[in-house]
């Protein structure tokens, strides 16, 4: 099997990583490059491990995990199903088992809120680990005066963790924000969709997802 660290040592996935970050920087977008697909990758490890997944399905929710965002190289329109057919060449040409190909193209293929479906446990934890990952470092506009809401809310997290219950029937993702940079509100209105996805992913998981910010539930 094609293992991740294979992956992520891997010189022309780094480039086109690289690339493709580049890109969002130069539309404005939060930072999408290896800090980010790193800690996707991470936490979708601990969503399935946590939950008793087999290492063979964890190793895939890495490899997926740290793939999932290098369709933005071609464009941030649909960038989850040319992605998807990115992931697909470069697998294949590593010579990947094609049964692991289709259940890692199929997980990045939808963890877009746009059309994405947590179809599978895999799809499901790249969904969460994505949608979860809301943090000030993620914000590159050195600016703030013109923050746009996407940096003022991301810039307003001081502190963001995800964690499962010792029962494995929750997930929750609790926020620290503060609220002078950006009210709570603004939070629902760029992210009601992301939240909503996760709800259905974590349902996928046999979990309930939660929302808790500043110690108050709100999902």
């Amino acid at each position: 099997m094609i293992t991740f660290e294979e992956v992520k040592n891997n010189p022309k996935i780094k480039a086109y990583i690289t690339k493709a970050d580049e890109s969002l920087l130069a539309l404005g977008f939060t930072e999408h490059s290896f800090a980010h697909v790193g800690l996707v990758a991470q936490r979708a490890e601990y969503i399935l491990k946590t939950l008793g997944y087999s290492e063979h399905e964890i190793e895939l929710a890495k490899i997926a995990g740290y793939l999932h965002d290098i369709g933005n190289i071609v464009n941030r329109k649909d960038h989850s199903q040319s992605g998807a057919v990115m992931a697909f060449r470069i697998l294949d040409n590593m010579d990947m088992d094609p049964n692991d190909i289709a259940t890692i193209v199929t997980a990045i293929g939808n963890h877009d809120e746009g059309e994405g479906e947590a179809v599978n446990a895999v799809a499901a934890a790249i969904i969460l680990a994505d949608k979860t990952d809301v943090r000030r470092s993620r914000v590159r506009n050195n600016d703030i005066t013109s923050f746009d809401i996407h940096d003022r809310v991301n810039y307003s997290v001081i502190e963001s963790s995800v964690n499962i219950n010792d029962e494995k029937t929750q997930i929750t993702l609790e926020l620290k924000i503060d609220t002078d940079i950006s009210p709570v509100l603004n939070y629902f209105e760029i992210f009601l969709k992301r939240m909503i996805m996760c709800k259905k992913a974590a349902q996928r998981l046999k979990l309930e997802f939660k929302l808790v910010i500043n110690g108050q539930t709100i999902i």
